[in-house]
């Protein structure tokens, strides 16, 4: 039964996007004075068919209906409700319908939203974003249907992996989707835009909204991501450069780019080619992510698929995306001549977007440099954070720098009177910098630049902060935030990074060990029966030395039945100024279990700056700041 209806949804939404596409091009050659009224319904449509495709696929879920491949492969019946529904989209198909339902209400959204835009190039950007949505629309019918049938039904499910069995992940994909799945509309845009002569300041008002909000959804999605992989994954780590990590960060990087340079084209009518590869760039590197997590090229805990045929096709439709948006650009754009002063902010976000280019190409040569290897040499190599670190850390300190410097430029011209606070902000820096090092121990000089550097951009947005409130000038409000919140995140992944410390051991139930100021006692072992699993609990109590307080330390092993999966969960004794993380596992199913206990400083503070970041996005968007 939902099996049909699926699939009728499905095809009645192929047919409309067909529909919208004939329209939309009738409606460029004939010039229309006003967008058809068939548009506006046909768009509410087809959006609303999708969201009502995607409801159907969940209620498959919640009520187990196995004779779909799609739950039977991701759902059990004994699974908690809410990681049933968290499955519809946890899996290739489901996840792929979402990508549709995002490419559908970011379409009609921009319909509604640029009234006052031109009609002819919101006719192109409706063509160009329904062509997308009739691409992947055919890509899920025939190769990806989550509507697909298998007989004869089984009785129960295979169920979810049981690391994805978690609310953090569960929101952490929507998320994701929302951010670079939404940069396909100023990637349409930007098609419209071409085609139509639509540029300069009206253009940038058209897709500066739709920019800062996949921004805001995208960095949300990353920090969720990293949450989960913290304390789910048990390594005591929030960011490895996984190759699946790297492909959400990749389109990061670009609407970063973007979401700056977009001020430039409303300011001065200036970088417009720059800002259409940007739009470009954005939702081609969201595809390649695509194609690199579901064609069975990466392993990661984070892929979907390795079916090569979904990547075959994936990649037959990146490559006519790129060639028709790239032949689109050399044809019509006209070639822009740029005379910006050194002293004015327009350069020095030029600068910044070279930085983030820098950045970009770093993180996807070290993403694709492994395949090649492999595929040429026959020769399996990793790619870690000892590259990234080497490679993007030393460039992290003039970028800082500039950030600082940038917001209280002029544009046009400045008059540099504001370079007189550098000089009581550095030293200042360097001050604070020396006391860290002298409060805990000497580190590398590289570690010292990157905290005097943050120190830098933190004390110079205070100043600002505490200046706009004085004035009661609060335009640039959210640039401070947004600014504060990126250098108080590199501040404390610093000092985490440098001052963490790791203590690997063995232990059997009834013994304790003692490491640098800790005691940690193994109380007992507990089997917990849980809904879906059993959990053998260990307890463990950590006893502070100089302050005898007593945390009571919790790990879990956990035991799934469907899928048989064994997880290992940490136990986090979350602090203002850090973190007490433990897990352990057993050893060889003898009495002796491996204990890893790690002192993470700043913990909660990487998250909350991480926040502040999008709280800045989000305030922008509220002030409608230039």
């Amino acid at each position: 039964m939902l099996s049909s209806v699926g699939n009728l949804l499905i095809l009645t939404n192929i047919l409309i996007t067909i529909s919208l596409i004939f329209i939309c091009y009738n409606c460029t050659i004939n010039s229309n004075k006003s967008v058809p009224q068939k548009i506006y319904q046909l768009s509410l449509f087809q959006s609303t068919i999708s969201i009502i495709t995607f409801f159907t696929l969940i209620v498959a879920f919640i009520i187990s209906d196995f004779s779909l491949v799609t739950v039977y492969q991701n759902s059990h019946s004994l699974k908690p409700i809410f990681y049933k529904i968290s499955g519809s989209w946890g899996n290739h198909e489901g996840s792929l319908l979402l990508w549709i339902n995002v490419l559908s209400i970011f379409s009609f959204l921009f319909l509604v939203f640029n009234r006052s835009s031109s009609i002819n190039y919101k006719a192109w950007t409706l063509l160009a974003q329904n062509s997308l949505i009739l691409g992947f629309l055919l890509f899920l019918f025939v190769n990806s249907n989550p509507f697909s049938l298998i007989v004869p039904t089984p009785n129960e499910g295979l169920g979810l992996n049981p690391i994805l069995q978690d609310p953090a992940l569960a929101i952490h994909p929507p998320l994701l989707y929302v951010g670079f799945v939404g940069s396909s509309i100023y990637f349409s845009a930007a098609i419209g835009s071409l085609m139509s002569n639509f540029n300069g300041k009206l253009f940038a008002d058209s897709i500066k909204i739709w920019v800062i909000i996949s921004w805001i959804f995208q960095t949300l999605g990353i920090i969720v991501g990293s949450i989960w992989a913290y304390y789910e994954l048990g390594w005591g780590g929030f960011w490895f450069w996984d190759p699946v990590e790297n492909a959400s960060l990749m389109p990061w990087f670009v609407m970063t780019a973007l979401m700056h340079s977009v001020l430039v084209l409303q300011k001065r009518e200036s970088l417009y080619s720059w800002v259409i590869i940007l739009c470009l760039s954005t939702f081609i590197l969201s595809v390649t992510g695509t194609f690199l997590v579901r064609s069975g090229i990466l392993n990661s805990v984070h892929t979907f698929a390795n079916d090569p045929s979904r990547g075959l096709y994936i990649l037959i439709f990146l490559s006519l995306m790129i060639l028709i948006s790239l032949g689109i650009f050399f044809n019509k754009n006209k070639r822009e001549f740029y005379s910006f002063n050194l002293n004015s902010r327009e350069t020095l976000i030029l600068f910044n977007n070279w930085f983030m280019a820098f950045y970009l190409i770093t993180v996807l040569v070290g993403t694709i440099f492994p395949i090649f290897t492999e595929v040429i040499g026959q020769n399996k190599i990793s790619v870690g954070p000892p590259f990234y670190n080497i490679v993007i850390v030393p460039f992290l300190i003039p970028f800082l720098f500039i950030m600082g410097i940038a917001g209280n430029t002029k544009w046009i011209k400045s008059n540099l009177s504001f370079l007189k606070i550098i000089i009581p902000i550095l030293i200042l820096s360097v001050l604070i910098n020396f006391l860290i090092t002298h409060y805990f121990r000497s580190y590398s000089i590289l570690s010292n630049m990157i905290i005097i550097s943050s120190i830098f951009l933190i004390l110079y947005s205070l100043n600002d902060l505490i200046k706009f409130f004085i004035k009661k000038k609060l335009e640039q409000i959210s640039r401070v935030i947004a600014h504060l919140g990126f250098a108080l995140m590199i501040f404390f992944i610093s000092i985490n990074h440098n001052f963490s410390t790791e203590f690997d051991f063995n232990l059997k139930v009834g013994e304790e060990r003692k490491f640098d100021n800790y005691k940690i006692s193994f109380e007992s072992l507990q089997l917990d029966e849980r809904k879906n699993y059993k959990a053998v609990v260990g307890k463990f109590d950590l006893i502070d030395l100089k302050s005898f307080n007593i945390e009571k330390l919790r790990p879990e092993i956990r035991i799934y039945k469907q899928p048989e999966t064994l997880t290992y969960e940490a136990s986090i004794k979350s602090k203002i100024f850090y973190d007490l993380y433990i897990t352990m596992s057993n050893i060889n199913r003898s009495d002796l279990y491996n204990i890893k206990f790690q002192k993470k400083p700043f913990m909660l503070w990487i998250w909350l700056s991480a926040i502040l970041i999008c709280i800045g996005g989000a305030v922008r968007i509220l002030k409608n700041e230039n």
